[in-house]
């Protein structure tokens, strides 16, 4: 298996609204994608995570069902939604276990 974990920061402060928008349509991937076992999203609550807002963790079955999501044109949209909503930095890492 393979797991993916994404932190994201943003330019500009967003709205409540934005952010819950933002992990509605995260979370709908699983019904579109292949390969996904679980998928997870949320906001950080914590004073600790040096302006990330978002952390996202998506279990994948295995390699080749990481290297769809990552080409898949909703996986896609869900990227281009992030640059339209200011996205500063992003930290992705993925692991087997």
């Amino acid at each position: 298996m393979i797991e993916h974990i994404v932190l994201i920061k943003f330019k500009n402060q967003l709205s409540d609204e934005q952010l819950n928008g933002l992990i509605e349509r995260t979370m709908a991937l699983k019904d579109f994608i292949p390969g996904i076992i679980d998928i997870q999203q949320g906001r950080d609550f914590s004073n600790r995570s040096k302006g990330y807002e978002i952390g996202l963790t998506v279990r994948f079955e295995n390699q080749i069902a990481l290297e769809n999501y990552d080409s898949h044109p909703k996986h896609i949209e869900i990227k281009q939604h992030l640059q339209e909503l200011g996205v500063e930095d992003i930290i992705v890492v993925d692991f087997k276990f």
